[in-house]
């Protein structure tokens, strides 16, 4: 679960405050996918980062009693001097979990071959959203955090297995997504909420908070 209490952020945008959540409560429950329409620069990258804990709430308490993913896309663990293996490895151990595992499984879905024992910061862009996201998917959560659809890559190839592997987690997990189209978010969820001049309004369905979506669109 993730419950927030009271919760409001806010960043100064050097003319004016800029309000992301202003006294916002909701809870995320497991099994219960979570879908948030909001318009660009509304602070849909802000609301799922402070869901992750990698923000910190101005006012307000967030509480996190599940697994709960990082970001899909963001990697702030992977250090570059590093080679993937010694990644995997690491972020594994953090992770309490096998790190033969962990490294096996993104030397099978990155396939960068001799690359995955070379320092990160020697791949290319392409090889090391690759890598990322095989880390991501090597490490099992109970609620997901997704901004703004499903990450891709340049590979093809890779983004179809490592998006089938997604899906199929995704049917006995909970996931957030927050994303400014209604139909990233059909994908996944059937509940949704619309953020907007840092008030979260809920509804039981995505049709509704479409309906008001699109209405102050």
């Amino acid at each position: 679960m993730i419950e927030f209490a009271a919760v409001s952020k806010s960043f100064w945008t050097g003319a004016q405050r800029k309000v992301i959540l202003d006294r916002a409560s909701f809870r995320v429950e497991l099994g219960r996918s979570l879908g948030i329409l909001a318009p660009n620069g509304a602070g849909k990258t802000t609301l799922i980062n402070m869901m992750a804990g990698l923000e910190k709430p101005d006012e307000g308490s967030v509480t996190r009693s599940a697994r709960i993913s990082f970001p899909l896309g963001f990697m702030g663990g992977v250090v570059s001097k590093h080679s993937g293996t010694e990644n995997a490895r690491y972020i594994a151990r953090l992770y309490g979990l096998d790190p033969d595992y962990v490294e096996g499984f993104c030397r099978w879905l990155c396939e960068i071959a001799e690359y995955f024992d070379m320092p990160v910061g020697t791949y290319s862009s392409g090889m090391r959203a690759r890598f990322c996201f095989a880390l991501m998917l090597a490490l099992e959560f109970d609620i997901y955090l997704i901004d703004e659809g499903m990450p891709a890559t340049t590979d093809v190839a890779f983004n179809r297995r490592a998006a089938s592997i997604l899906r199929e987690r995704l049917r006995r997990t909970t996931v957030v997504v927050v994303s400014h189209q209604a139909a990233t978010l059909e994908k996944f969820c059937r509940s949704a909420a619309v953020l907007r001049h840092g008030r979260l309004h809920m509804f039981d369905t995505l049709e509704e908070a479409k309906r008001l979506y699109d209405y102050k669109a």
